[in-house]
């Protein structure tokens, strides 16, 4: 193998999720990047794998990219690996990846196991259309932002979250979204798996009584395109036909196509957006 960066998916829980390519790229390789080394161990001696570890994780991922970097410029093949699922997704691994691009260095993935694609294929939600957003910001003006812009998300949505957190992470999409369907996944592909299809309110009504076990993935229903429409609509209907005319003038349109707009939000005629405001 000649200097490369790969990409190397591993089982999110069950072990024969490891593909037989992950194995045989993890035993040719001269370095393996893991997120934790004393848990990634435990994966390479049950697959026999005897290639030396290094630990690239969140508090080392700017000065240990820069060392892997260099190791595939000498001509040395890397590996990355996360504690599971595929790296890159919410880990560290983007920054080597982008410093890999940066330095010239080829990058390729070995395709397998991904929490949150094996929750939206299970939650009997809609899978045509997604959005990640992964584990929600410790930060709470962040956080609220991120709520602010999933309250009109039409798309289904995925997050993670910690079984200590989960019930307040409940109760702010509760706040934020309202009651949406939602299919709570745990443990996936382990012993006691759990796929749970219900509603934000029913999941927090059970959780305050129940305390939760496991790692969570989150796949919640988007908002419909009705449902945004009637909002949409709603507001324009709370404006006068003045301010809605103001607020299309002043974002840059002409008189002319402002009244076609504001008619088509209001659902009646150009005509009649004229003849309001000729009356005036």
């Amino acid at each position: 193998m000649s200097g490369m960066l790969y990409l190397c998916a591993t089982p999110i829980g069950n072990l024969g999720d490891m593909t037989p390519r992950v194995v045989d790229t993890l035993r040719s390789v001269d370095i393996i990047a893991a997120e934790d080394t004393r848990n990634s161990i435990k994966l390479l001696n049950h697959f026999d794998i005897k290639t030396s570890m290094t630990s690239y994780h969140e508090y080392n991922k700017v000065d240990k990219a820069v060392y892997l970097v260099e190791q595939m410029r000498q001509g040395k093949a890397v590996a990355l690996v996360t504690d599971a699922g595929t790296p890159g997704v919410s880990d560290p691994g983007e920054v080597l990846v982008q410093k890999c691009y940066e330095a010239g260095i080829p990058v390729t993935s070995l395709p397998g196991a991904s929490a949150c694609i094996t929750a939206l294929t299970l939650s009997g939600l809609s899978t045509r259309r997604f959005c990640f957003e992964a584990f929600l910001p410790s930060d709470k003006k962040e956080k609220a932002e991120i709520l602010e812009e999933l309250k009109e998300e039409s798309r289904t949505i995925i997050l993670y979250e910690a079984p200590h957190r989960l019930v307040r992470t409940l109760q702010e999409l509760s706040d934020a979204l309202g009651n949406r369907r939602l299919t709570l996944c745990r443990e996936l592909t382990k012993k006691f798996e759990t796929v749970l299809p219900t509603t934000i309110t029913d999941a927090l009504a059970m959780y305050e009584k129940e305390e939760p076990r496991g790692e969570y993935v989150l796949v919640i229903e988007g908002r419909s395109l009705e449902q945004k429409r009637e909002a949409q609509q709603a507001a324009w209907q709370s404006m006068s036909i003045e301010e809605h005319m103001a607020y299309y003038e002043q974002s840059g349109m002409d008189e002319k196509n402002a009244m076609k707009q504001v008619a088509r939000d209001r659902g009646v005629s150009k005509r009649d957006i004229y003849q309001y405001l000729l009356a005036k």
